[in-house]
């Protein structure tokens, strides 16, 4: 009884935490925060449940951060995806498996349960309410991508849909797009194109007609003859891919802070590792041990530590997808049997 007393003393000198979005960076730090019984106020500008713009293709996180993290268990009944088929065109190039199993779920779903778990926890959340960012100690900015006048859009949809692997990748040359089951039998297709305001479509026919335009006409065929989710079709604009601009003096984690081309199927562990990344300084910061400035160089310098490589190489490879040439040498590689899958997929992990 005394210890539990001397614990709640102790948790009440905690500086309390302000996290700034409640997607996958923001969601997992609370509920890690709230673990270690720091103060932690979210403020989300949505409402959950939601659909966003997302692979949903978990790759690459270690079962050991979910664990650190506190959501191990949010995944519980998921989908595993170990098979793996890349197509150019219309034509297969690649079939392969992963080195270890991805999980599959929904934001629609994923998000809701981390909702929850953190609220159980007895996190104060405030959805519907706006943040600015503004630099502040204990103010942790995980609102998601700054928007840009970018050149690309993604689209996605829950579809019922067979595929002939776990994963399946749709290159063409104005884009690609991923295909990967999600829970309830749905199929989530989602894609990266360039922006093209000639292609005559709107609503969720812009996906098919994205594809149509890089030479994916099956598969666009495909999707219009099959049933979509409700409400499942999603689009956003007005982003660039890389490292994001961060005002002087902000803590930002996420997609704030790096946004890795999606064919690599890791965007959703980075966000997940990128609050791993920051648990331990904010701890530090919230218990008075650190100053803010100091915790802020210690989760910028651990985050480069963690991301340099893989963002450099995605960022290197990216381009090769919208040029005839690059894809044209994938392909040559692929047929001769001597694309390095598995090399190329452990530099972006």
């Amino acid at each position: 009884m005394a210890r539990r007393k001397a614990r709640g003393r102790l948790a009440g000198l905690n500086r309390e935490i302000t996290i700034a979005g409640g997607g996958l960076a923001g969601l997992s730090l609370a509920i890690a925060l709230r673990l270690r019984e720091t103060p932690v106020t979210l403020r989300e500008a949505g409402s959950y449940p939601r659909h966003r713009v997302c692979g949903e293709f978990i790759s690459g996180v270690s079962q050991e951060t979910l664990e650190q993290l506190g959501i191990l268990g949010c995944f519980e009944g998921a989908r595993s995806h170990v098979s793996v088929a890349w197509h150019e065109g219309g034509h297969l190039v690649l079939t392969d498996k992963l080195p270890s199993p991805a999980i599959g779920i929904s934001r629609h779903a994923l998000d809701l349960r981390l909702r929850d778990r953190f609220l159980s926890l007895g996190g104060r959340l405030d959805a519907g309410t706006r943040a600015r960012p503004q630099p502040a100690d204990g103010f942790v900015w995980a609102a998601g991508r700054r928007p840009v006048a970018g050149r690309w859009i993604g689209l996605k949809a829950h579809v019922r849909i067979e595929t002939a692997a776990d994963l399946e990748m749709h290159s063409g040359a104005n884009g690609y797009a991923g295909l990967a089951g999600v829970e309830d039998g749905w199929t989530n297709v989602c894609g990266l194109f360039r922006l093209d305001r000639s292609i005559a479509a709107a609503g969720p026919d812009l996906l098919p007609a994205y594809l149509e335009a890089g030479g994916n006409t099956a598969l666009a065929g495909k999707l219009r003859s099959r049933p979509w989710r409700e409400g499942s079709f999603t689009a956003v604009a007005g982003f660039e891919l890389g490292s994001q601009p961060e005002p002087e003096g902000l803590l930002c984690l996420g997609d704030a802070s790096r946004m890795i081309p999606p064919f690599t199927g890791n965007g959703m562990s980075m966000a997940f590792e990128s609050a791993a990344c920051a648990l331990e300084p904010l701890l530090g910061w919230s218990g008075g041990v650190l100053s803010w400035q100091a915790c802020r160089a210690k989760i910028r310098s651990a985050m480069e530590r963690r991301f340099r490589r893989r963002m450099a190489i995605a960022s290197a490879l990216h381009p090769l997808f919208f040029r005839e040439g690059g894809r044209a040498v994938i392909g040559s590689l692929s047929a001769a049997g001597v694309l390095p899958f598995r090399p190329l997929l452990s530099l972006v992990r």
